[in-house]
């Protein structure tokens, strides 16, 4: 089964404009992010799809895969489907995001790996343990699952809701990496937004109103992607502290 990587790399992003170019480490963040997938080492190819030109540019520059997309796309689902369109010769699709420049090449090889050996999986995803003090924070969406690990639900709410007991439940953070069969990937992008989606502003819940089970790999911890000028920094002074040992 050919596997394929796409990285949807966006200029124009809400909290941070432009930090797929953000090069303070001697980098920049869309080719940390790149080197970290080609870790993985279970890919035949990785594309960075984008809609900037700058990034193309950037792409191009350290040697990566880079593909002109729709600047229209309202999500990276959208962009990775452009790509996907034109290969018919990869099966397995995986979604990480372009700004995610320390993300666990082994977390990329168990979705690879769960979905090379069952073919009936269409879509699989990731999810973490998380505390119940973050669990409350919309900005954390969370899963529950059915007893073999398939989501039943995303939440920007704190679920479960745990009613009788004094102690907290057991709470689960999405990791949001994806791996698709690429006729799944190209039905979702053709489906209309579901009203579960519209109201969380949660993609993945148009799946699971289609009726297409996503498979939920359970991980230790998760990885920390880039939203804020503040989480930048971090991520730059763990890099740099890095290059020290």
């Amino acid at each position: 089964m050919k596997t394929i990587a796409i990285i949807p790399a966006r200029f124009a992003s809400k909290r941070l404009p432009g930090k797929m170019l953000l090069a303070e480490s001697g980098k920049s963040l869309i080719q940390h992010t790149f080197e970290r997938v080609k870790m993985a080492l279970c890919f035949d190819k990785i594309i960075v799809a984008t809609d900037d030109v700058r990034i193309f540019n950037a792409v191009k520059d350290f040697g990566g895969n880079a593909e002109m997309t729709d600047v229209n796309h309202k999500s990276g689902t959208d962009r990775i489907a452009e790509v996907v369109k034109k290969r018919n010769d990869y099966e397995i699709v995986v979604n990480v995001q372009g700004d995610e420049p320390e993300i666990e090449p082994a977390f990329l090889q168990q979705l690879v790996e769960i979905m090379q050996e069952n073919p009936r999986i269409e879509l699989a995803t990731l999810a973490c343990p998380i505390s119940a003090e973050n669990a409350e924070k919309p900005a954390a969406v969370k899963v529950v699952c059915t007893q073999d690990d398939f989501a039943l639900y995303f939440s920007r709410a704190k679920i479960p809701f745990n009613r009788d007991s004094s102690e907290d439940a057991e709470y689960l953070l999405h990791v949001g990496v994806y791996a698709y069969r690429r006729e799944t990937l190209l039905r979702l992008s053709q489906l209309p937004q579901t009203p579960l989606e519209h109201a969380e502003k949660l993609e993945q819940l148009r799946a699971l109103e289609n009726n297409i089970r996503i498979k939920v790999i359970k991980i230790l911890h998760s990885t920390k992607g880039i939203d804020t000028r503040e989480d930048y920094e971090a991520f730059v002074k763990r890099w740099e502290d890095l290059q020290q040992l």
